[in-house]
Parts: structure tokens; sequence; C-alpha cells
């Protein structure tokens, strides 16, 4: 059994398994647009089926990412101890366990509807396109925003058939998330970034970045209350909003002095806004 687990250990590595993090962060706004198109009372079954073909893609877009920069992590202080660059995985193994994974990925969405499958194809595409990004663009965050909050009209379209207004102003709101999270996440790797020659909105920003991420978040949040007033939320969703705005505070403090670590401790903290403003669509469908 030991020998076992530690064969398959660079594999889970691979797929991010001990790093459940970004499983975490694409979860949670599709999450949010269940609630909401369930009107509070989403099919549990689609809570189920999302859920997991949430972590299913984020391990095939972790795959695809590890083989789209193999050349690239081993240049890298946080990334040069993954599987592909240090040859406990090839290059053929890791292309097998992309397929694998896009085909229990397809197995998950074969049980939703037509419109919802044809969104997938989207998705998919997004999720295979975010590697290749930051060769292109300073702004590999914003489509990593885009394939992230896509979930969201899939949501939509699973439990109502349909992908209403609504759903698309959620869509917009939740693209800009990503954007202040994941320069947050990109200040941890900017002088490795600028050695290599890859782009992010770290290195466009420079020392404006946590400007951009502190107007990046208030308009999130002056989108989320947009969207409160919209759909007559009770207060209790105000309330988790305002615990939500005290988490970015918190990350503001930590990224002061655009330490890595401490960048890094911000983006991970991010996972908690999610919650926070999950429970706060949850309690604000229904009167306390």
């Amino acid at each position: 059994m030991k020998q076992l687990t530690r064969r398959l250990r660079p594999y889970a590595h691979l797929l991010r398994l001990h790093q459940p993090i970004g499983g975490f962060l694409l979860l949670w706004p599709t999450l949010w647009a269940l609630c909401l198109a369930g009107e509070g009372h989403p099919s549990w079954k689609l809570v189920f089926l999302f859920s997991l073909g949430t972590f299913l893609t984020r391990g095939l877009g972790c795959v695809a990412s590890d083989i789209a920069d193999r050349h690239f992590d081993g240049l890298v202080a946080r990334t040069k101890k993954r599987p592909l660059v240090t040859g406990e995985v090839g290059l053929k193994e890791a292309f097998a366990l992309l397929l694998l994974s896009c085909i229990l990925a397809l197995g998950v969405v074969l049980q939703l509807n037509a419109l919802t499958i044809k969104l997938s194809i989207i998705g998919l595409a997004l999720a295979l396109i975010y590697p290749y990004a930051k060769r292109v663009t300073y702004w590999p965050q914003g489509v990593l925003g885009l394939a992230f909050s896509w979930g969201i009209p899939m949501a939509f379209a699973a439990q109502m058939n349909q992908v209403p207004a609504i759903a698309w102003l959620l869509f917009i709101t939740a693209v800009l998330w990503p954007l202040a999270y994941d320069t947050m996440y990109a200040m941890v790797d900017r002088e490795d970034d600028r050695h290599i020659g890859v782009k992010s909105t770290a290195l466009l920003l420079g020392r404006h970045d946590r400007l951009f991420i502190a107007a990046i978040q208030t308009s999130f949040m002056a989108l989320l209350i947009l969207l409160g007033f919209l759909l007559k939320l009770q207060a209790s969703y105000y309330l988790f909003l305002s615990l939500a705005a005290s988490l970015f505070v918190y990350q503001h403090y930590l990224i002061k002095d655009r330490n890595p670590e401490r960048c890094f401790r911000a983006f991970l903290n991010n996972s908690w806004v999610g919650a926070l403003l999950l429970l706060g669509f949850v309690l604000g469908m229904h009167p306390l």
C-alpha cells in the first residue's frame, strides 16, 4: 500500500489534490449561481454534479497548465518541484492523465441538459487556453476570471434551462474577483516571471498593483450590492457582504509590503470570501 501511495503521489500533485484552494475558488461562484437560480433551493443533484465537475475541471486545468509550462516551471522557485519538472511524471503520462480527466468531466457534463453541455464546450476551451495567455498578454488574470466564472451561466442553464440577464450580471461580477486575487498570486512570482519572460498584471502594474486590486475589489463589492438590490435579498446578505469586505481589508494589510509569502497568504484568504458570499446568498434568499 505504501508503495502504491508513493507511486500515485506525483499524479495527485499534478492534479493539485494536495492544494484544493483552486478548486474552491472555482466552486464558490458556481454555488452562488446554483443558489440564485434555484431561488435558495437548488437541486442537490446539481450541487453534487457541479461540485464534482468543478474539481475535475480544476484538475485537468492544472495538468494542462503544467504541460504548457514544463519548460518554465523549473525556473520559478514556487514551481521547480512539480512532477513534470522533476521527472516523476513523464510527458506522455501527463497527456494520458489529461485525457482521462477530460473523459471523467465529460461523463459528469452528460448528466446535464443540452444547453449546459453546449456551454461546457466554452468552459473547456477557456481552461485549456488559460495556460498560454501569459505568453501573449499582460492580462492572463482576465482570462482566468472568465474561466473561473463560466460555471455561472452553466449553473443557471442546468437549473433553469436558460441563462437570464441576472446570470450575466453575476458572471460579470464574478470575473472581477480573480482579477484581484490572481494579481496577488502573481505578486508572489513577479521577479521570476520577469526573468523568464512571461506576463502578468503584477508585472504590468508595478507599484500600482495594490491600487488596482483595491479598485477591482471595490467594483466587485459595488456590483454585489447591486445584485442584492435587484434580487431583493434580505439584510443578512449585506451582513455577510460586510464580513467579506473586511477580509479584503485584511488582504491589503498582508500585501502592503509586497512580501511574497504574505501575498500568497492574501491569495489563500479569498476562499473564505467565497464561502461568506455563499452564506450571504443562501440566507439572503430567505427571511430570518
